[in-house]
């Protein structure tokens, strides 16, 4: 018969200073609890008085927290992360290397300042990881859809425009630029280093290629796929993307031909 193995840990205490559960007094790593919210924070940190840090909620070194933030709980904030007055970060958000303005709702799940995808093939076969060592800029009054990711940078810092609205499921790679006033549908994915000009609509599951430029006030039917710049304002869709009048042609002769 096998026998059952039970773990136990020798006291409360002992289980709590073995997760980092417990103040600085105690465990000897700089945290401490917040008094507006119940949750913790490094001593190297700067919090304004009136933020909200929930319980389950970390803020880490050198961090700097505004006014009338709100933290949910479960959200980590890394080292050296800003977050300006006003914002609302959700539930269970993880930031890094990254910069966030005034008047921001980031909703829960959301990822931020995360390395981007980026490899290359050495002359010996193997797969060797590039330096991703750049930031995320995201400006005032944007709003990002649950577990939505931005990618930091490796050339330049990966910006998000003021005014932006992003929806839930949205992946935005390393250096990709987006003007302001953008508006991004569910589950659109943009390449590293796409340029994205201001009043640019992309409507559900529009997929953009890495190094492409989009100028301003362009919309992107659901689905599209953009495969080279696109230099004039207007409407397109398909895959690759063109002119949306063309497009519903291309549309049209595929339905008569069935």
């Amino acid at each position: 018969m096998a026998t059952r193995r039970v773990l136990v840990f020798a006291s409360r205490s002992a289980f709590a200073r073995r997760f980092s559960l417990v103040p600085a007094s105690d465990s000897g790593c700089g945290f401490q609890k917040w008094q507006n919210g119940g949750g913790i924070f490094h001593e190297s940190a700067s919090i304004d008085s009136t933020a909200v840090v929930e319980v389950g909620a970390v803020v880490h070194s050198e961090s700097v927290i505004g006014a009338n933030v709100h933290i949910g709980s479960g959200t980590v904030v890394g080292p050296s992360v800003s977050i300006a007055h006003s914002t609302i970060i959700g539930f269970n958000v993880a930031l890094s290397n990254c910069c966030i303005g005034d008047l921001c709702v980031i909703h829960g799940g959301v990822c931020i300042g995360q390395d981007g995808f980026g490899f290359y093939v050495d002359g010996d076969g193997n797969m060797i990881k590039k330096p991703q060592k750049l930031n995320v800029v995201i400006g005032n009054q944007v709003e990002i859809g649950a577990n939505t990711c931005i990618d930091r940078g490796s050339w330049r810092d990966t910006v998000i425009g003021d005014n932006s609205k992003i929806d839930n499921l949205v992946q935005i790679g390393h250096n990709v630029v987006i003007g302001r006033n953008c508006m991004l549908c569910g589950q659109v994915g943009i390449a590293g280093s796409a340029t994205i000009g201001d009043y640019v609509t992309m409507g559900g599951r529009v997929a953009v290629r890495d190094h492409v430029s989009i100028v301003s006030k362009v919309r992107l039917a659901a689905t599209s796929c953009v495969t080279k710049d696109i230099k004039e304002p207007g409407d397109y869709g398909g895959f690759p993307a063109v002119p949306v009048h063309e497009w519903r042609r291309q549309v049209a002769r595929s339905s008569r031909h069935r």
